[in-house]
């Protein structure tokens, strides 16, 4: 009976050390396993995968930022990989975006492969943020009257996020985000002078987006003149034709209608108002067209054609 005592006080003892060890192991070493609170905040502000994420935080130790950090890091080299093996895949899908501010305008394409990504907030942060940096590009340099210029692929690249990045670094975080291949197509940006006018149409637009527009189909137009009051409502009305009917050059007042495969735009029917050609309704608002750029998203242009 004594020996009994005796062997269940010992178990006892071990017992109590064990647990002092077990419970010292886990207090004097950081924990290792994802804050799942953490993980849903960096999931939210990042978009990458749960998985990607529960890695970062655990080999961080539930640092966000230093997580956060490393995922941005591991996704652009992702997607510097991914670029060059994607690229050939073609990308007729994406986004037109039209951005105003003042006397400056842009306009940008931004394709992907699928509807499915042109409809992703990622993607469309890319285009926003093209849109802004080729308006910062140019608003810094100095001009006088009109300015039109026209930007490939390349110029694009090349250009940087205000305070931030190449647009190029941006594309391929893009892409090790999303897995598609993604091309920043072309972009124009306009200035002009401070009796000149903007009209802006966009087809198919995104809804929710502030800033800018965003759609399949998109026009900008630069006019003179207009009523005092609807100068923003005949732009629109001008940008909604030229995405319509297609026009190629501006053509003359004088001009006479020839026809459906007419491409010049002061002779063509006016497509809100059909009572009038183009030219015919300018006058009726003394107004004067100067200018009109369209895009149309995933469409042929120079030596693609």
């Amino acid at each position: 009976m004594a020996l009994y005592s005796l062997f269940r006080s010992v178990r006892s003892e071990l017992g109590k050390v064990c647990l002092a060890q077990h419970q010292s192991l886990y207090t004097s070493c950081p924990s290792l396993a994802a804050d799942k609170a953490l993980l849903l905040k960096l999931r939210k502000s990042t978009g990458y995968t749960f998985i990607n994420c529960k890695k970062a935080l655990e080999k961080f130790n539930n640092d966000i930022t230093q997580a956060e950090s490393w995922l941005h890091e591991q996704a652009q080299k992702e997607g510097w990989s991914k670029a060059s093996k994607l690229e050939g895949r073609k990308a007729k899908e994406g986004l037109i975006g039209i951005m105003m501010a003042d006397k400056s305008a842009v306009m940008v394409e931004v394709n992907c492969e699928t509807d499915f990504v042109a409809r992703n907030e990622k993607f469309q942060q890319l285009v926003k943020d093209v849109a802004l940096s080729v308006m910062a590009h140019h608003s810094g340099q100095r001009q006088t009257g009109y300015i039109k210029s026209v930007l490939s692929s390349e110029d694009i690249a090349k250009i940087h996020l205000p305070d931030g990045p190449s647009l190029a670094d941006q594309l391929a975080l893009t892409i090790g985000r999303l897995g598609e291949n993604i091309g920043m197509r072309r972009a124009v940006s306009l200035g002009i002078p401070s009796d000149w006018h903007f009209g802006s149409y966009v087809h198919g637009a995104v809804p929710g987006q502030v800033g800018m527009e965003m759609g399949r189909y998109g026009a900008l137009v630069v006019f003179q003149g207009g009523p005092k009051e609807g100068k923003e409502t005949l732009g629109r009305k001008l940008g909604q034709h030229i995405v319509g009917e297609a026009p190629v050059t501006l053509g003359n007042v004088d001009d006479i209608p020839c026809g459906d495969s007419e491409t010049r735009l002061l002779p063509q029917t006016f497509l809100p108002d059909s009572k009038y050609t183009v030219a015919q309704y300018l006058t009726l608002h003394d107004a004067r067209v100067q200018d009109f750029i369209r895009f149309k998203c995933g469409e042929s242009i120079g030596q693609e054609e």
